[in-house]
C-alpha cells in the first residue's frame, strides 16, 4: 500500500510490480510512477504525462 500524494487516498500495489510502472489512484484520478529502492521501499513519483506535439 501507498497513500495518495494529492488526496491521501490509499492506492493498492501490487506485489509484483516492476520500477517504474504506473499506477492511478482510484480516487482523485493521479498517476504516479513507482520507484523501488535496492532494499525494496517503494516511492510515489507524480508521472509526467505525454503531451501531443502537433508540429507547432
Amino acid at each position: 500500500m501507498a497513500n495518495c500524494l494529492e488526496c491521501n487516498q490509499e492506492i493498492r500495489v501490487p506485489s509484483d510490480v516492476i520500477d517504474g510502472e504506473i499506477v492511478t489512484c482510484g480516487d482523485c484520478g493521479t498517476s504516479f510512477e513507482l520507484e523501488i529502492s535496492e532494499a525494496g521501499i517503494i516511492t510515489l513519483r507524480t508521472a509526467e504525462s505525454a503531451s501531443e506535439d502537433w508540429g507547432e
